[in-house]
């Protein structure tokens, strides 16, 4: 089974945005299949966030429909959240607890107890490498090790589907190379949208762009297809920007 025929796992129909008169995304359409990992492109203020927030059920949208595992996130958002795992840029952390207090916290919030929950938090404290700092108070830790732990706690449940918005935004380069480490496993297993600026980020880790400027979806691809002329992603990020 290939790709394109594989489930949608994330599925946007035709979302828009309204505030007041200002249209934050209007009609944007896209399917991500399973097993997919792509990237989420766009100019500040293009409207990335606006999507995924609209895509997670945390915000409404005035028009359109946003899936998550064939689950409408408007009307059936429990069962949709249950298969989602999100990751906001600059996401909630309680910066006085542990990440171990932290995970064990979200876990009981989850449902899990017992050996599940053990194993739960084993797996996540192994695969984000957070065995160094587990007992430390987060508000302690480098920008690096918080987006780490944010990360175990959106994987505690086990989702199919991860959504993260600029995950790598303000860290340095070692920790970059930590960041994408890590979503690169992930993507072995998950389906994944991850919006960023940053064009390295895209060719590190994903093979299909979608690209968002002032609300309107100009661009749902390969990243082979986009710079098939042999010009550098950075050209075509700019001369979508300017297409109207």
């Amino acid at each position: 089974m290939t790709k394109d025929s594989a489930p949608a796992m994330i599925e946007a129909q035709k979302l828009s945005k309204y505030y007041g008169s200002f249209a934050a995304i209007q009609d944007v359409s896209f399917q991500v299949h399973q097993g997919e990992v792509v990237a989420f492109l766009g100019p500040n203020g293009a409207g990335k966030s606006t999507t995924m927030k609209l895509l997670t059920g945390y915000l409404a949208p005035s028009a359109g429909r946003a899936f998550v595992a064939g689950h409408d996130m408007a009307t059936d958002r429990l069962a949709g959240s249950g298969r989602l795992g999100y990751l906001p840029e600059n996401g909630p952390l309680y910066l006085d607890m542990s990440p171990r207090a932290l995970l064990n916290f979200f876990a009981e919030a989850r449902g899990l107890s017992g050996k599940q929950k053990r194993d739960r938090i084993d797996a996540v404290v192994d695969l984000c490498a957070l065995h160094a700092v587990i007992g430390k108070p987060i508000g302690k830790l480098s920008r690096g090790y918080r987006q780490r732990v944010g990360m175990a706690h959106v994987l505690l449940h086990e989702p199919d589907v991860l959504i993260m918005d600029e995950p790598t935004a303000g860290l340095d380069p070692n920790q970059i190379h930590e960041v994408r480490e890590t979503i690169r496993k992930l993507g072995k297993s998950k389906t994944i949208l991850l919006s960023t600026h940053i064009l390295q980020e895209v060719e590190a880790m994903a093979s299909r762009v979608l690209f968002i400027d002032e609300g309107r979806l100009k661009y749902d691809g390969t990243i082979a297809n986009l710079i098939k002329d042999g010009k550098p992603l950075d050209v075509h990020f700019r001369q979508l920007c300017s297409q109207t």
